[in-house]
């Protein structure tokens, strides 16, 4: 080998490990192996005196340096968490994920964060990100949910000894969804009749409190009748049984039992039952979960509604009844299935904000001007003694007793 490639000689290195040089009086130039590829390039290189050109880097897609943010996302995807989501909840935190990974740390500087260290993260850094979207705040909290599923994965790994994401708080100002008010319910029933997909869809988004993929799956099938003993005396009621599909990779789903109300009933009794779920096209089929806010914001349309009502608005318009006909909290939970209080308050909050407000406006009548509330009879009002009322001096001097 030595005399087809004069110079070249071995060794062995403090490791055992076998090692290959060009060697000169004037020079030593470490070389590969002769057997590995781009010896001879690199031998001619040394012989002549030149450098040998480092091979380019290529980036493979997706690859990212180790303890990097695009890195803790490659173990987030592969984790038993992100593994038991459903595809829709996979879909929303990849994308905005994707989002957070490609922005730049400094907008006038190509560094983006998918190549920051995870360790190097700080909580001025955060809050700066999040002042980027000041003008979508949700979008902002979304982002920083997914920004901490990665700092989580680094926490897990070793990467990171503190969570710098833990003291930051971004609580955007959140209504809800608009719950359909009674003139716009009427307009959908009067222009979608008993029978149509659309009266069917609004029926059971609004009945049972149904989420979009709960009303889109909705089987037949699911229709049960259930005994219950209410104060002493047992009665039968027809329902479904339904397991809701929101985390239901997760955690199974909350199962709930739904009675059918008479108004329910009536679309029932109506519907197409061409197919083994309540809900089907023009064709017997099922629709998809995805497909019903595009055809509810057409059917709508069509009936000259506004936009902004939305199928999720149904559901918390029965959460708004159930609010007015004063149920309580875990009534409504049980009906629409939330597992905390604030979430399910929610629905009912303006509901019982005008209730509230109206019997307190009430008793400050009946205190100041000695008028009887609302369903009293006109006179003294009982159970106080009697008083002058307070009067008012059109003139804007004094007023007196």
């Amino acid at each position: 080998m030595t005399d087809k490639y004069p110079g070249l000689s071995s060794y062995t290195d403090r490791h055992g490990k076998l090692r290959w040089r060009y060697r000169t009086k004037e020079r030593v130039v470490s070389l590969p192996a002769p057997n590995q590829p781009g010896f001879k390039d690199a031998y001619q290189a040394a012989v002549e005196g030149r450098k040998v050109p480092k091979a380019p880097v290529v980036r493979m897609p997706g690859a990212s340096l180790p303890g990097t943010f695009g890195a803790a996302f490659q173990r987030l995807k592969i984790s038993v968490k992100w593994l038991a989501l459903d595809e829709a909840s996979k879909r929303k935190n990849t994308r905005l994920i994707e989002e957070f990974l490609e922005l730049r740390v400094v907008p006038d500087h190509p560094l983006i964060w998918r190549e920051v260290a995870v360790k190097n993260l700080r909580r001025i850094h955060i809050e700066e990100l999040l002042g980027r979207f000041i003008a979508t705040p949700h979008k902002a909290k979304h982002l920083l949910v997914g920004i901490r599923k990665l700092v989580y994965v680094a926490l897990r790994q070793d990467w990171i000894e503190i969570d710098p994401t833990a003291a930051v708080e971004w609580r955007p100002a959140y209504a809800g969804w608009k719950a359909w008010s009674r003139e716009a319910m009427a307009q959908f029933e009067n222009r979608w009749q008993l029978g149509t997909a659309a009266r069917t869809c609004y029926g059971l988004a609004l009945w049972l409190g149904n989420r979009r993929g709960d009303v889109a799956g909705l089987r037949w099938d699911q229709r049960v009748t259930r005994r219950v003993f209410i104060d002493g005396v047992e009665r039968h009621f027809d329902g479904f049984d339904i397991v809701q599909a929101k985390n239901k990779g997760r955690t199974g789903g909350k199962r709930l039992f739904v009675p059918i109300t008479p108004m329910l009933s009536e679309i029932l009794d109506a519907a197409d039952r061409r197919g083994e779920t309540v809900l089907v096209n023009g064709y017997g089929e099922p629709f998809s979960a995805k497909s019903l806010t595009g055809m509810m914001a057409h059917w709508c349309k069509l009936a000259g509604l506004p936009k902004g009502l939305t199928l999720h608005g149904l559901r918390k318009s029965l959460g708004v009844y159930l609010a007015e006909a004063e149920a309580s909290t875990r009534q409504l939970m049980d009906v629409l299935g939330h597992d905390d209080i604030d979430h399910a308050e929610l629905y009912s909050r303006e509901a019982s904000q005008v209730r509230l407000a109206v019997q307190g406006m009430d008793r400050v009548v009946r205190l100041v001007a000695r008028k009887p509330m609302l369903g009293e009879p006109i006179g003294e009002p009982r159970g106080e003694p009697p008083s002058n009322a307070l009067i008012n001096n059109d003139n804007g001097g004094g007023g007196s007793l």
